[in-house]
């Protein structure tokens, strides 16, 4: 295992169908100001919103909402809780949502005691706080992300036609605890369940697919991939099967709590392919990542074989006797998309309202990184983006 790396995650995660009773105890550590963040009032609808305001009001919580938190957040929005925030004097950011709830929160963290322009700072030049943060932590009501457990926050500029994530270095950014309720997740839309399970796979995919060491990381990278794909074919005959969806739940907050990373370059070139995408087409974030996904790995394949090889072996049990190494990657690969097919994944960006006009927006809205087998160029990245639609 090659590199060096220091491992740190602060944030204390309460797991299982009584999880909500621990906020009580987690409200004594915070001032009496509390900010509810949540998004188009699901949570209103599943009785969600009563049960956590019923814990604020009962520890003499003063509380102001955001409300609205759109699937793929925007600046805009992020001005109008920076105002909110400052007004009600916030101690406490609590995000009740999924993902884009908890990076929105993350975002409002670092902007409400900045007097700068936040997109400018944080998500053009990429710089760090230098102001008083505001403490985050998280209900959740739908996996994916993993943003419950790591720095990261993904905000859009529509104007711009931009969708940028940052992952912040200071661990103080990361939520301070998050309550994980597995059932808070089975009232979701088929759709967004199975987007939210394929964003978990492909960020597990985003860090596997990089470095030729033998990694201790990519042997728990596989044994989650593993098990993400036992777990979502149950869920997708039965959505109400809790067992299978609170194992999904643990799978993606792991798939993204920084430890897949450590020691590790990372590719996350299909996420920039993907977040490019949904800048311009405002599509839901795992559907973009499964339209790009195939045409991306199949274009890098020849130069990361080896690992393409290891993954249709050891994630998919494709055998390998009497066939060449390009053979079993590409199985492994078709396995993959037959896998998402049976979930019922969106695979071209024309299924998401794209269209060929469309295409020069979302590669220049495509960030080039160089940590996978392959680095891009603009063109690839338009024949990448022309084989997804």
């Amino acid at each position: 295992m090659l590199g060096n790396f220091t491992y740190c995650n602060p944030t204390k995660l309460y797991f299982g169908d009584n999880s909500i009773s621990f906020l009580k105890d987690e409200l004594k550590k915070y001032g009496e100001n509390v900010l509810l963040v949540y998004g188009g009032g699901s949570i209103k609808k599943n009785g969600i919103y009563d049960e956590v305001v019923a814990i604020l009001k009962d520890a003499g919580k003063n509380i102001a909402e955001v409300s609205g938190v759109m699937p793929n957040p925007t600046i805009h929005k992020l001005n109008e809780g920076i105002a909110i925030a400052r007004a009600h004097k916030t101690d406490l950011i609590l995000a009740v949502g999924g993902g884009s709830v908890c990076d929105y929160s993350k975002a409002l963290s670092v902007s409400v005691n900045f007097e700068g322009d936040p997109w400018q700072k944080y998500y053009i030049d990429f710089e760090e706080p230098d102001c008083e943060t505001i403490p985050v932590g998280c209900v959740l009501t739908m996996v994916g992300t993993g943003s419950e457990m790591n720095a990261g926050s993904v905000i859009t500029y529509p104007e711009k036609k931009l969708k940028i994530g940052h992952v912040f270095a200071d661990e103080k950014i990361m939520p301070r605890f998050t309550i994980l309720n597995p059932k808070y997740t089975l009232t979701l839309p088929h759709y967004q369940m199975v987007a939210g399970i394929y964003d978990i796979f492909n960020h597990i995919c985003e860090q596997y697919f990089s470095g030729e060491d033998d990694s201790t990381t990519d042997y728990i990278a596989e044994g989650l991939m593993r098990s993400v794909i036992h777990s979502s074919r149950i869920a997708n005959k039965n959505p109400q099967d809790y067992e299978a969806r609170s194992n999904i739940m643990w799978c993606a907050t792991w798939a993204l709590n920084t430890l897949l990373k450590k020691g590790k370059s990372t590719d996350w070139m299909v996420h920039m392919l993907g977040q490019a995408a949904g800048a311009v087409t405002d599509a839901t974030h795992g559907m973009t990542l499964a339209a790009v996904s195939l045409p991306y790995y199949r274009y890098i394949l020849p130069y990361g074989i080896a690992k393409f090889k290891r993954f249709a072996e050891n994630v998919w049990g494709i055998c390998a006797d009497g066939k060449s190494d390009e053979q079993v990657a590409n199985e492994g690969l078709l396995a993959m998309e037959n896998w998402m097919k049976e979930l019922g994944l969106v695979m071209s960006l024309s299924e998401l309202g794209a269209t060929e006009d469309m295409l020069p927006d979302i590669c220049n809205g495509t960030i080039i990184l160089d940590g996978g087998y392959k680095v891009l160029n603009k063109d690839e990245v338009m024949q990448i983006l022309k084989e997804s639609l």
